[in-house]
């Protein structure tokens, strides 16, 4: 319902300007969901009606980049980009043209970035205005740059992510000399701010393509421009006993594979990272055998790094770096003691590294004996909440003549400890071991 009033309102956009004397259509993505019979999830406008009149016609309006010549248009609680048509003069840094002239959707067209994405669509008279061969391409399933692809890349540097990107989602090809010119200028995407580059490695790594976008990532020598980090586990050898599948970029791919369809920006990212700090803790032990000491630990501390050179939020790293911290911890699980493990499940992260967990060991040695037993406690533990309400709180404490400091945090533990082990279940039993403990003169 919501997708077929917008695209009315949008319709209703396109008429008006239409009715004041001005060429006006759909453009963009929306264009190419349509002709791929998807329904888009916005809609664009392109018009030749400069933004001072765009302005004028519509009541609610506000300008983003009117020096590009975009007006916000908002219509029955949607919003709209509403675009005048327009020429690009050179570019000089790789991301904004010197400056724009106003002209015709022929020159508007020739100047987008993928012929996928520079078509038209006339809503009244439902009709594809194609002048670039975008029909064509998404026939063939092809990302193709329009006009010559260096010149496109070399006025956007982030149009070679966002081929990635068509090409990973829509699970596309990459024309031939469109992928050459990106090879040849993959080391430049670093022009670009680290919010867009980040906005795009995002798309790619959400979709459930995602091991197709990390082959193109690296066949390009976009993977080394962007994420070293990724590129130095190459050759990277794992003991074969736990990691038959190969080295740490091979298994880090196998992860990316073994993933569910829908997965979390931390979660993904996370497995990006879990094996990061690998290349630089490798060792050979006196028996021969590799190891990565606190590879969790440094590899944290690596992923806070990247992630805040990507200028994720913070509550991305801060979820992303605790799985990668806690991911060698799961081994330990069926020795844990029953407070330390409620603790362990409790955590906010705990879900998503479950599922990472669970990927790490199908794309290495197999066993899964450990999140098969994660599996059986939550179950176990569901029925309650996994950290119930406390007991005891530091005004019983005080209550009970216990003056506040250290030791009041090292009492409600080891009383949370015992409840969540079962031994203590009520208040009273909770206040009479408080008293036994440490006001009768005893103290453990």
């Amino acid at each position: 319902m919501e997708a077929s009033s917008m695209k009315e309102a949008a319709r209703k956009i396109v008429e008006r300007l239409r009715g004041e004397g001005h060429i006006a259509y759909f453009a963009g993505g929306c264009v190419r969901d349509i002709v791929r019979r998807v329904t888009p999830k916005d809609y664009d406008v392109a018009t030749s009606a400069t933004p001072e009149t765009v302005q004028k016609l519509f009541p609610r309006t506000y300008a983003v980049g009117a020096h590009f010549g975009v007006i916000i248009v908002l219509e029955n609680g949607f919003q709209f980009e509403v675009a005048t048509f327009r020429s690009d003069d050179a570019y000089i840094d790789g991301r904004h043209p010197t400056a724009v002239h106003f002209s015709s959707p022929e020159e508007d067209a020739r100047r987008r970035d993928f012929t996928i994405n520079g078509m038209f669509y006339d809503p009244v008279a439902e009709e594809v205005i194609d002048l670039v061969g975008g029909r064509a391409d998404i026939a063939a399933k092809l990302v193709r740059a329009i006009g010559d692809p260096a010149q496109r890349f070399a006025e956007d540097r982030l149009r070679m992510l966002r081929a990635v990107r068509f090409a990973t989602v829509l699970d596309y090809e990459i024309d031939k000399q469109t992928w050459d010119a990106l090879v040849a200028n993959a080391s430049s995407i670093n022009q670009i701010s680290a919010e867009r580059i980040r906005d795009e490695l995002v798309r790619i790594f959400l979709s459930p393509n995602r091991v197709r976008g990390w082959d193109l990532l690296d066949s390009s020598g976009l993977m080394r421009a962007i994420l070293p980090e990724l590129e130095a586990m190459k050759g990277v050898l794992q003991p074969e006993q736990f990691h038959p599948e190969g080295d740490v970029f091979v298994h880090t791919r196998l992860m990316l594979q073994l993933l569910r369809e829908e997965v979390s920006v931390p979660l993904v990212f996370a497995v990006l990272f879990h094996d990061v700090a690998k290349p630089v803790t490798a060792t050979v032990d006196k028996t021969g055998r590799i190891r990565f000491n606190e590879h969790d630990r440094i590899g944290a501390e690596m992923t806070d790094a990247i992630m805040r050179r990507l200028r994720f939020s913070g509550a991305e790293i801060e979820a992303t770096v605790e799985m990668v911290r806690q991911h060698m911890v799961f081994k330990d699980a069926p020795k844990m003691r029953v407070a330390k493990l409620k603790r362990f499940m409790a955590r906010p992260t705990f879900v998503d590294e479950l599922e990472l967990h669970r990927a790490d060991c199908e794309s290495s040695h197999r066993m899964l004996d450990n999140y098969e037993f994660l599996l059986r406690k939550r179950e176990e533990f569901a029925n309650e909440p996994i950290i119930p309400p406390p007991l005891v709180r530091g005004d019983d404490l005080i209550a009970l003549g216990l003056k506040p400091g250290p030791k009041f945090g090292e009492i409600l533990e080891a009383v949370e400890t015992r409840q969540l082990e079962g031994t203590l279940r009520t208040r009273e039993a909770a206040l009479d071991w408080v008293k036994r403990e440490y006001l009768s003169g005893k103290s453990n």
